[in-house]
C-alpha cells in the first residue's frame, strides 16, 4: 500500500500584532473578557503592500516546507491551497503559489471548506499519492480573515486573524504517514457560519488592512455545541478506523477556534490538555491555517519523533469537519 507521508512543514504569520488592549479601542469589549471567553490574547494582522497578501503568506510557507523536506519546486505534481479569502475570485491562490515557486510541472488548485480547507486538501492530495497519479504534493492553508472581519461585530472580531501554514507529501510503502481522513459536511446548518455581501468598515488603527466585499457572519451559541459533537464524534471514529485509542495518541492538532471548544473535545475523546497543541492564544482563529501553523511549530519545536501518532481534526463553515491520523515519519 502506498501512503503519503509529511516530510516538512512550514508557516508564517504577518508581522503587525493586534493585542486585545488594541481591540479595546476599536469595540465595547475587554482583555479579561476575550481571554475568558477564547483563550486568545493576540492575533497577527496583515498589511497591504508588505509581502502579507493570501498567496504571498502561502508562498513562504511553502518555501519552509520545502526546504525541511529537500523537495525542489520544480519536483512537485500537485499544489492545493484551503483557503476562503484568495487574492482574488479567480485564478485560485494556489496558481499565484505556484507562479511564485517556479514549480511548472504542478497543477494547481483552490479548496474552499471554511476552517477545514486544510484537512480537505490533505485528504485530495493523500488520494492522489495513494492511486500513484502524483508524487509530490504540497498542501497549504492560507488566510487573510481580517480582509472579511466585521469590526463592528464584537462577537466575531475578537477571534480572527492571519497567516499560512504547510506540508509536503511523498509517497511511503512503509506503516507510515496518512494512515486516514475522514471527512463530513451538512449544508443544512450553513446560516451557523456564513458571508454575506456587505463591506466592513475599516477602524482607523486598521486602515493598512485589505477589506473585501463581504463579510462574516457567526451565530456562536449553536455552532460551539455543534462543533464540540463534531469534532469529538470524528476523532473517535478516525482513531476507531485505525485501530487506535485516545491513550495512543501522542499530540492531538485540532483546529484553533476557540480553547473552550478544544477544552471540551479533549474532555469528550478523555485525552489530557498535556497531549493537546494550541497556540490560539498568539494568532486566534486563522481558519484552514490553524492546523498547518500548529503542526509545523510543533515539529520545529521537537514534540514529534518517528513513530507518533499525530491527530489531526477541524470543523468549519459549511457546516464542514474532518480528522486525520498521522503516523509521524521523521
Amino acid at each position: 500500500m502506498i501512503r503519503a507521508r509529511i516530510v516538512g512543514t512550514g508557516s508564517t504569520t504577518p508581522k503587525r500584532i493586534l493585542t486585545n488592549k488594541d481591540l479595546e479601542t476599536i469595540v465595547d469589549t475587554s482583555d479579561d473578557w476575550i481571554i475568558r471567553r477564547t483563550g486568545i490574547k493576540e492575533r497577527r494582522i496583515s498589511t497591504n503592500g508588505q509581502g502579507e497578501n493570501t498567496s504571498e503568506l502561502a508562498t513562504v510557507a511553502s518555501l519552509k516546507a520545502l526546504e525541511m523536506g529537500g523537495i525542489l519546486p520544480g519536483d512537485l505534481d500537485m499544489i492545493v491551497v484551503g483557503t476562503v479569502t484568495p487574492d482574488r475570485q479567480f485564478p485560485s491562490a494556489a496558481c499565484f503559489v505556484q507562479k511564485a515557486l517556479n514549480a511548472s510541472k504542478a497543477v494547481a488548485f483552490d479548496v474552499s471548506a471554511g476552517c477545514s480547507g486544510f484537512l480537505y486538501g490533505l485528504s485530495v492530495a493523500n488520494n492522489a499519492i495513494a492511486t500513484e497519479t502524483c508524487k509530490n504534493a504540497l498542501v497549504i492553508g492560507a488566510e487573510r480573515l481580517s480582509s472579511i472581519t466585521n469590526w463592528e461585530d464584537r462577537s466575531t472580531c475578537v477571534l480572527l486573524g492571519d497567516g499560512a501554514g504547510a506540508v509536503v507529501l511523498t509517497p511511503s510503502t512503509n506503516d507510515d504517514g496518512i494512515l486516514s481522513t475522514h471527512l463530513q459536511s451538512d449544508g443544512n446548518f450553513w446560516n451557523l457560519l456564513y458571508s454575506y455581501d456587505e463591506r466592513s468598515k475599516i477602524p482607523e488603527i486598521l486602515d493598512t488592512i485589505e477589506g473585501k466585499p463581504f463579510s462574516l457572519r457567526m451565530e456562536g451559541n449553536r455552532l460551539f455545541k455543534k462543533a464540540v459533537t463534531c469534532l469529538a464524534d470524528i476523532a473517535a471514529a478516525a482513531l476507531k478506523h485505525n485501530g487506535l485509542s485516545c491513550d495512543d495518541v501522542k499530540l492531538l492538532v485540532p483546529h484553533q477556534a476557540n480553547l473552550r471548544i478544544i477544552r471540551a473535545m479533549a474532555e469528550r475523546l478523555s485525552i489530557p490538555m498535556e497531549s493537546v497543541y494550541t497556540n490560539i492564544e498568539k494568532y486566534g482563529n486563522t481558519s484552514s491555517a490553524t492546523i498547518p501553523i500548529a503542526l509545523d511549530e510543533a515539529n520545529r519545536e521537537g514534540l514529534l519523533k518517528q513513530g507518533d501518532y499525530v491527530l489531526l481534526v477541524t470543523f468549519g463553515a459549511g457546516l464542514t469537519w474532518g480528522a486525520s491520523v498521522v503516523k509521524w515519519s521523521f
